[in-house]
């Protein structure tokens, strides 16, 4: 049933000749979408979303041969008849649907069912064979809608702009903090956006995404400005210990992260605030997506697969655990920096 085989370089499709997210060089590379651990410098020749493209190309450099093909539209790769789906990750990240023969495979990727107002939604797929990520496959993981999540994020920088505290709001530069960025209501004060948030930034705004104006924190030397503004920054995780940040006096530091649904990573982090938003489906959704493709097999993989794997066959379900080269910890920092890819 299942047209893929794991090698020791990703999920490879026989039949087509390609790998899907490969972790090494390869000669044909379909890519779900840009984050670090799905996109790998190296390929000879790339295929993504066409509107996944642009962050490929910021990932991968200038010489990278990218093809990009719109979402449902179907092409021939060896004897598999492939087509890109959307999946709700973040900007351009897809399903890969493969068939041959009637039978159809997919592919997810990351994935997340809830709306996003910087991505295509989630499109279910159905299919015989069906690969899910499991990187919030517990229980205990729940996420709330976006506008539930604004209502919080808006309340703690009014709140900031009223004490004359600078916002300071750490998500991944890629999907994160544009999502982030379109949840801010713009009349409480300036949005500023660290470098690295701001490349994405325009990247977004070149697929007519709507985000609210930023402005470069280089444009701002006076730190001591920021707050008497009632600013709100967003940075990347990887720049919370940054002798810029030290430097700040009245701040109030919020890290948005599915993981700050686990008690104690607030304060691990030194945070003052913490924002349970993650780009990944939480564990009702997980469940709620196998069950709507109706798949004959479901291949679990990334963060707690042998647990999801042990529920869904409990429920009858024929499921089995895909090792990879990431271990439980999937949402890593999916930064990207001036110079180079931070991941």
């Amino acid at each position: 049933m299942a047209l893929f085989q794991l090698t020791d370089k990703g999920l490879y499709v026989p039949l087509g000749d390609f790998y899907i997210d490969p972790w090494r060089p390869v000669d044909r590379a379909v890519i779900t979408h840009g984050h670090s651990d799905h996109a790998r410098w190296g390929s000879k020749s790339y295929l993504s979303t066409d509107v996944g493209k642009d962050i490929l190309r910021l990932r991968l450099g200038p010489d990278a041969n990218i093809q990009g093909i719109a979402y449902g539209e179907r092409i021939r790769m060896g004897d598999i008849d492939l087509s890109l789906h959307p999946a709700g990750h973040i900007l351009g990240s897809c399903q890969v649907r493969i068939e041959r023969a009637g039978q159809v495979n997919v592919i997810s990727g990351d994935y997340k069912v809830f709306p996003d107002r910087t991505c295509a939604p989630f499109e279910v797929v159905k299919c015989h064979a069906f690969v899910t990520e499991s990187t919030f496959g517990l229980p205990i993981y729940r996420f709330r809608q976006d506008d539930d999540i604004a209502r919080d994020i808006n309340a703690w920088w009014q709140d900031n702009r009223d004490h004359h505290r600078l916002s300071l709001l750490y998500g991944y530069a890629l999907g994160k903090a544009q999502r982030l960025l379109s949840m801010l209501d713009t009349s409480i004060g300036p949005i500023y956006a660290h470098g690295a948030v701001e490349a994405i930034n325009q990247v977004y705004r070149a697929q007519n995404i709507p985000l609210p104006d930023t402005r470069p924190l280089s444009d701002t030397p006076d730190k001591a400005s920021l707050a008497k503004d009632g600013a709100i920054v967003l940075a990347p995780p990887n720049s919370i210990n940054s002798n810029w940040i030290k430097g700040m006096q009245a701040k109030s530091q919020a890290f948005a992260s599915g993981w700050m649904a686990v008690r104690g990573q607030k304060r691990r982090r030194a945070l003052d605030c913490g924002f349970v938003v993650s780009d990944h489906a939480d564990f009702p959704s997980l469940i709620a997506t196998i069950d709507a493709v109706e798949a004959e097999q479901v291949f679990v993989t990334h963060g707690s697969s042998d647990i999801l794997v042990q529920f869904l066959q409990e429920k009858g379900l024929d499921a089995v655990a895909l090792s990879t080269m990431f271990g439980d910890n999937h949402e890593q920092e999916q930064d990207f920096s001036t110079s180079e890819q931070i991941s």
